[in-house]
């Protein structure tokens, strides 16, 4: 059966709806065909993308037909990565909506800065690809929604690059806390600390001719190019990332949220302080925050978040640089992605610990396979949709200096028209990528 054929059946069974008769199908059609791959394209494959990029090819079961940079240079580097890994040439283009046109492309997986995280899903998922989309998932919470609302209505597949929630050692110390090991787990915090660089100053500038920086900007309102801008830097501005709270505080918020045991809950209340304390450049996120989460679970009953960010500061906290903790009426649990855990009862008693890092690996494959199955990934687009708006409401918490009210059902922030505002973005009017609904 060739990609295109199957890709009908698949339609016609409604496979990827969670029919159990539709799953054994696919399996067997798998089964019967053990050459069949998976069609991938690449979007953004430079950075974090190079990395999955490089993963994906491990698989014997993956052909990657497609890679997309809007960079010539990252284009070309990627392109050669395709022919060393798998000894084939891929297609270059620097427009994903070629990528999306091709009829034979499975999936794709989408690098790209964070202002192009939303568009390019939903796009995606609308042209009938699954996707494996980098963090945080949204820029902020309006497309949260809409990507899942995408997912849903086209019945696709959507994994978020946070792949703690694929490691053995992450289920390890959460099997912990659910089995009771610290009791009543009524708080948690979660500490980013690293030394992150000072981006300096600059002016408008000229972008260099490797770079299509009008497809770059994309569906963002249009900005002078500046040499402090891209690539990687980026995300410390507000019209593309999301600082880096999104950046590297969403892995461990996620983590931190997860032991927590909140499921599809948002928090009720959300107070910061932050600003810039120590970098003097052009970023405009906060090199420095502390940010409270409170969660109103009903019947009197509830639950604190706390996340610390000091993006200066070179030093581990807890033996972790970048951790959490959860503080239960029994004991307390710490972790660290990239070590381990330990468990502590009353009194700082030591009681057990396990090691491991985050497992990329494991992750990916955790897509591919629910692709075969239409079961849901271990970070689907909702389940991550809790932990991406913790990000933004932390950073507009600390922007506009209040403590905010969130309603959880209607995702807005009641009571305060400057913050809710930030709740959505401006987009390029009249821009092909504008999400609808937003």
């Amino acid at each position: 059966m060739n990609s295109n054929s199957r890709r009908s059946f698949l339609k016609r069974t409604g496979a990827l709806a969670g029919g159990t008769a539709a799953f054994s199908i696919i399996r067997s059609l798998r089964a019967a065909s053990p050459n069949e791959k998976f069609v991938l394209g690449f979007v953004g494959p430079g950075g974090q993308g190079t990395n999955l990029l490089k993963q994906f090819a491990k698989f014997d079961d993956v052909a990657i037909a497609w890679v997309c940079d809007v960079d010539s240079n990252r284009l070309g580097i990627a392109a050669k990565n395709v022919e060393t890994l798998n000894g084939t040439t891929p297609k270059m283009e620097k427009d994903l909506r070629r990528v999306l046109e091709d009829k034979s492309v499975d999936a794709v997986v989408i690098a790209t800065p964070d202002h192009w995280h939303a568009p390019a899903t939903i796009l995606a998922c609308d042209a009938g690809k699954h996707v494996y989309v980098e963090k945080p998932g949204s820029h902020n919470i309006r497309e949260g929604r809409l990507m899942i609302e995408a997912a849903r209505r086209n019945r696709r597949v959507v994994q978020v690059g946070t792949q703690t929630r694929s490691s053995g050692h992450a289920l390890a110390a959460l099997e912990q806390l659910r089995n009771g090991a610290v009791g009543d787990v009524l708080a948690a915090k979660v500490w980013n600390s690293q030394l992150r660089r000072n981006i300096g100053r600059a002016q408008p500038a000229q972008p260099p001719a490797t770079l299509d920086f009008d497809l770059w900007v994309g569906p963002a309102p249009m900005v002078p190019y500046q040499t402090n801008l891209l690539h990687s830097i980026w995300r410390w501005w507000y019209a593309f990332g999301a600082g880096d709270m999104g950046n590297d505080g969403v892995h461990d918020l996620d983590i931190g949220r997860w032991g927590l045991g909140l499921g599809d809950v948002h928090p009720t209340r959300v107070a910061a302080l932050g600003g810039k304390y120590f970098f003097d450049d052009d970023q405009q996120f906060p090199d420095t925050q502390y940010v409270v989460f409170e969660y109103d679970l009903g019947g009197g009953k509830k639950k604190q978040l706390t996340y610390e960010q000091r993006i200066w500061s070179p030093y581990k906290q807890e033996g972790f640089e970048n951790g959490d903790a959860w503080y239960g009426t029994k004991g307390m649990l710490l972790f660290g992605k990239e070590r381990g855990w330990e468990l502590f009862a009353e009194r700082n008693k030591p009681v057990a610990k396990g090691e491991g890092r985050v497992d990329l690996a494991a992750h990916t494959r955790n897509f591919l396979d629910c692709i075969k199955t239409g079961a849901r990934p271990n970070a689907d687009v909702e389940t991550h949709h809790y932990s991406a708006v913790l990000c933004h409401l932390g950073n507009i918490a600390t922007r506009v200096g209040r403590v905010l009210h969130f309603d959880p059902k209607r995702e807005q922030i009641v009571g305060d028209a400057e913050a809710n505002k930030l709740v959505r973005r401006e987009y390029r009017k009249g821009h092909w990528a504008v999400p609808k609904g937003v």
